[in-house]
């Protein structure tokens, strides 16, 4: 039986502490639908000051984050939206930008550090005179950090120039900051700052701040108003959120600060595993939490076989392709860990490549 687990999925898995776990059970509340539940209230007040914003709103999740903020500024049916290829909004959240929302996605080829090319975003915009045979441009999403692009950060100064593209067309800036605080460590940069040029910002507790359940999404007063509506509608209203709003509240303050901690393991991990015969990081591009590894053409090492013999170690991570795996570093992940998976997957890749000669 396996007795050591390293869970390197993702940093969702994370189990709430004990601090947390106190806070939830002490936690001051009452009903959040009708507006007076007191720690969600803290929560949102926090999160909006942070982020340099007017207001914020507690969700279960940040899919109905990101849902509602698209929806609330493609407010008329059959708008469009110009966002990345590989981004979440469109790759990973069911299209419900689509399905739910009746907003038409304008895909722009993300690159390798996950921004879009400039003078590609502005050409993508619908020329207002065409609205009779074409959808109309309300909004350009961005997504800080770009979780496809292995948890690349986008700086202020690109995002500050998506938004003058944006104003000069009388269009909306929404940036997907599920990992916002990551590329704000990394870049050694205010969050604020990262966000200034958005009109709204979706912010996900449960990733690398390692709270349980929820994100936040932040705007304008008057954006807030019509998202809360927006909540409601998509079923995302809920009672007595203080006892989750409290455990992320613990979260700011325990694990903001250990951020940098496992950007200096995902970098520790990267190393050891590029020093590896047949595997591939690119080091060099690695900025956040996260790790793409690949396997060169020939080392006859597959995702699924080093998957698998890393799960017999108590090891777990989750194959992007046939070659590639992702890990991704969380507060919950010591340095020991770090060392223990990669002398596993040195084992792992000697036996895989040992038989495959035999």
């Amino acid at each position: 039986m396996v007795m050591r687990i390293v869970d390197l999925r993702s940093d969702t898995v994370t189990r709430p502490t004990n601090a947390m776990r106190e806070a939830m059970a002490s936690a001051e509340v009452d009903d959040d639908v009708l507006g007076y539940d007191p720690t969600a209230r803290r929560l949102e007040e926090e999160m909006a000051k942070m982020m340099g914003k007017e207001a914020a709103l507690f969700v279960p999740s940040g899919t109905m984050g990101n849902l509602i903020c698209v929806m609330v500024h493609c407010d008329v049916r059959g708008s469009e939206v110009i966002l990345g290829d590989t981004c979440h909004i469109h790759v990973y959240e069911n299209g419900g930008i689509s399905t739910i929302g009746g907003v038409h996605p304008k895909t722009i080829r993300n690159e390798e550090d996950g921004t879009m090319d400039l003078g590609a975003i502005e050409e993508a915009i619908r020329d207002p005179k065409g609205s009779t045979f074409y959808p109309s441009t309300r909004l350009i999403c961005l997504e800080n950090t770009h979780a496809n692009s292995g948890g690349r950060c986008l700086s202020a100064d690109y995002t500050d120039r998506v938004g003058e593209i944006a104003k000069r067309h009388g269009l909306k800036l929404h940036i997907d900051g599920a990992r916002i605080f990551n590329a704000s460590v990394a870049l050694g940069v205010p969050v604020h700052r990262l966000v200034t040029a958005a009109d709204s910002v979706s912010v996900c507790l449960s990733k690398g701040l390692g709270a349980p359940i929820g994100s936040v999404i932040v705007g304008s007063q008057s954006f807030i108003e019509k998202a809360k509506t927006l909540r409601k509608t998509l079923g995302g209203g809920m009672r007595q959120i203080g006892v989750l709003c409290a455990a992320a509240l613990v979260a700011l303050q325990e694990n903001l600060p250990k951020l940098q901690s496992d950007h200096k393991k995902t970098k520790l991990l990267a190393e050891g595993l590029n020093k590896m015969k047949g595997i591939r990081v690119n080091v060099a591009a690695m900025e956040t939490n996260m790790i793409f590894m690949d396997m060169e053409d020939g080392s006859r090492l597959t995702a699924e076989k080093l998957r698998k013999s890393l799960t017999e170690h108590g090891i777990l991570v989750i194959p992007e392709n046939s070659s590639r795996i992702r890990m991704v570093i969380h507060h919950q992940i010591t340095a020991s860990d770090v060392h223990y998976t990669l002398s596993c997957l040195q084992q792992a890749v000697q036996t895989i490549q040992e038989s495959c000669q035999n």
